[in-house]
């Protein structure tokens, strides 16, 4: 680190002085070792392949009757299919929230109102709204990239569409003091562990910067779904007493 500091002419005093790492030093360290760990024990065990996804989409069909959207991903010919990720994502769901009203294709950007009237409106539309776009508990995004062959420029926009939204729903929470749940969920192995580790340090990046709650890596859906729904239904059950 020191060597790159002095290589692009920075100061190096803040992380060493002499032969002594300073405080500040070590915390960085810190971080970038527990970066590491997390990123190398657990993103290659947990991202699917597409074949593996699809196996797992086609676990749940039978499972019961759905009723959110199921879309099929924007590729073409034999690469043509279901969004096996965000198929799954919407039926894990419906499944955990019962009959509680869900967005799962939202076409419409985000209101946030206050005493009744609109206030606050996000820039971009999100890829999910629990229950509804006006006032959500939650909002999520889904990256899913099977079939991906190069790290375009389409899945490094995620990152900062992810962290845009962040830096618009925490300004938006200090005006109204109002807690909103928000959510990334990526899933493709190659394209993330392959072709994008240094992607993937940013989203780790942007969860301790405070700008997204969590991410859920591919088969995190199974567990964690039904784990953060309960939080949502709390807080719908709390402002609609």
């Amino acid at each position: 680190i020191a060597a790159i500091y002095k290589k692009n002419k920075l100061d190096i005093s803040k992380i060493v002085i002499g032969d002594h790492i300073t405080d500040y030093g070590q915390l960085l360290l810190s971080y970038l070792k527990d970066r590491a760990y997390g990123l190398n024990s657990l993103a290659p065990k947990l991202l699917m392949i597409k074949e593996e996804a699809k196996t797992e989409y086609e676990k749940l069909l039978p499972i019961r009757s759905y009723s959110c959207p199921q879309p099929m991903n924007k590729q073409k010919g034999n690469k043509r299919a279901k969004s096996y990720f965000t198929c799954m994502i919407n039926m894990l769901i419906e499944t955990e929230i019962n009959s509680i009203p869900c967005n799962y294709d939202p076409k419409n950007l985000l209101i946030f109102t206050d005493q009744n009237k609109p206030f606050y409106v996000l820039s971009r539309r999100v890829d999910g709204a629990f229950p509804t776009i006006i006032d959500p508990i939650s909002i999520w995004e889904i990256k899913e990239y099977y079939n991906t062959t190069t790290f375009c420029s389409r899945v490094a926009d995620g990152i900062y569409e992810t962290l845009l939204d962040g830096l618009e729903i925490n300004e938006m929470q200090k005006v109204s003091n109002r807690k909103i749940f928000h959510y990334l969920f990526i899933d493709d192995f190659n394209t993330w562990w392959n072709m994008g580790k240094s992607y993937l340090c940013r989203i780790f990046d942007l969860i301790h910067m405070g700008l997204v709650d969590e991410v859920i890596f591919g088969r995190e859906i199974f567990k964690d779904i039904p784990r953060i729904t309960k939080r949502w239904e709390e807080e719908y059950v709390i402002r609609n007493q």
